[in-house]
């Protein structure tokens, strides 16, 4: 992301903070527009992540439960929330043509309602205001050492562990790994 475009990010969550809008004002709202993760990003993702048998993964705004359902093939335990009925459905019926539907949890609603103890990683393809949003709840409800990757869109007041960019074609996609513990500690 250019220095003009890095300066229009930082100034839209200033103003955003700077207004008190906190996450209770945005609940029970859809907050991104769903765009798919690109399947090409995911074998990179789970690779960043680590993921394996043993971790509970969660997607945060899950769309078509594909992140997820590769997740799962992986060896983990999946939690696919979106707030879109028609996303959990679409996401639902892509577990069951994968044959791995009984691995995962399906929850349909807003992910601040959603408490994230037992995650070991979360995946969150969201907009950068969004992640400031949720940056509490990740604090106070995530352990020490829970993997928080991120797609193109960063955790303000975090610091990434590892950056990854991957080109695409038309841009590079950049994947952030988050370390609770590490990249919380300013």
């Amino acid at each position: 992301m250019g220095s003009k475009n890095r300066l229009s990010v930082d100034a839209l969550i200033y103003f955003f903070f700077r207004s008190g809008e906190d996450e209770e004002t945005f609940r029970g709202k859809q907050l991104a527009p769903w765009v798919p993760t690109r399947t090409e990003l995911i074998p990179y993702i789970m690779k960043l992540a680590k993921v394996g048998r043993g971790d509970v993964f969660y997607d945060l705004g899950c769309g078509d439960g594909r992140v997820v359902i590769e997740a799962v093939k992986r060896g983990a335990k999946g939690v696919c929330v979106d707030i879109n009925p028609d996303l959990i459905n679409e996401a639902k019926l892509k577990a069951k043509a994968e044959g791995v539907y009984d691995k995962i949890k399906f929850i349909n609603t807003d992910f601040f309602n959603v408490p994230l103890q037992d995650a070991t990683v979360i995946y969150m393809y969201l907009l950068t205001f969004v992640n400031a949003l949720l940056r509490d709840k990740l604090e106070k409800e995530t352990k020490e050492g829970t993997r928080i990757v991120t797609l193109d869109f960063e955790i303000p007041l975090w610091t990434p562990i590892h950056k990854i960019r991957v080109p695409i074609g038309y841009r590079d996609a950049v994947i952030y790994l988050y370390i609770r513990g590490k990249s919380d500690n300013q």
